[in-house]
């Protein structure tokens, strides 16, 4: 807000934009704000023109009464409501791959397996440039019109998606990071040697600790890394409504495991 309480230019929703509906429920419904439409729920109609203006944050009543706020997505809430085909890396382990892999502004990654491109979209946001390799045509143009639907038509630039097997060949120049999602990640390793620069990291997330065990073979066979560890992620939320404190009754608990390693001379 300014100084006299009025809505500064980076609050107000525009057409086009992407936002969150939340219900009084907590529920929430993904909807790219379009001049003329309107949204449809149980609980009745929002026009979008009634968005459009609006400061993000605004509170808003359904034709039949229904309250609803608008936001502007996270990059997690996203994910979770995005369009996909195959199964997304959940937020609460692309977090810890974008540490365990140090991406960063200007780090050059090679990605297989993109999937619908949500890690890939953790990626870009913290500045990285990713050329990816996907065997199936209509994922890679699902991740790339989640990527261009989220960051903007900018991040493509620095998203180049090829449909090929990297577990047949790796054709890129040195790169820096190497992150995998692929159902036999060990079979990428000997392809990735010699673009991974000295001192590059390679990251990779499977759901089964038999692919895990796989995978760390072969690294240790291809003789050139070290630091290797794996870990998984569990995220357990809180009930907190005065004095009543505990744990929540369910948690997320395994997803996957997440694997890293460092590359040496």
């Amino acid at each position: 807000m300014t100084h006299d309480g009025t809505a500064s230019d980076a609050q107000i929703l525009r057409e086009g934009e992407l936002v969150l509906l939340l219900d009084a429920k907590g529920r929430r419904y993904l909807v790219t704000l379009e001049a003329g439409r309107e949204f449809h729920s149980h609980a009745g109609v929002v026009t979008h023109d009634e968005l459009i203006g609006a400061a993000e944050g605004s509170a808003f009543r359904s034709t039949r009464g229904g309250a609803y706020t608008v936001l502007r997505p996270t990059l997690s809430e996203f994910i979770l409501k995005m369009p996909r085909g195959a199964q997304v890396i959940y937020p609460k382990d692309i977090g810890p791959l974008l540490m365990l892999a140090d991406i960063g502004p200007g780090v050059r990654v090679f990605e297989s397996g993109v999937g619908s491109g949500a890690l890939s979209m953790g990626m870009l946001r913290a500045g990285a440039s990713i050329v990816g390799y996907e065997l199936r045509e209509d994922f890679a143009n699902r991740a790339r019109g989640n990527v261009e639907r989220f960051l903007g038509h900018e991040a493509l630039s620095r998203y180049r998606v090829e449909i090929r097997d990297s577990y047949e060949s790796v054709d890129e120049d040195q790169v820096d990071r190497v992150v995998l999602d692929l159902p036999e990640p060990w079979q990428v390793v000997p392809h990735i040697t010699t673009p991974l620069r000295p001192g590059g990291i390679i990251a990779s997330y499977s759901p089964s600790i038999v692919q895990v065990t796989r995978f760390r073979d072969a690294l240790d066979a291809a003789g050139c890394f070290a630091l290797v560890e794996t870990m998984e992620v569990m995220q357990r939320g809180w009930y907190v409504e005065g004095a009543a404190v505990r744990p929540d009754h369910r948690m997320v608990a395994h997803t996957g495991f997440l694997t890293s390693a460092r590359r040496l001379a």
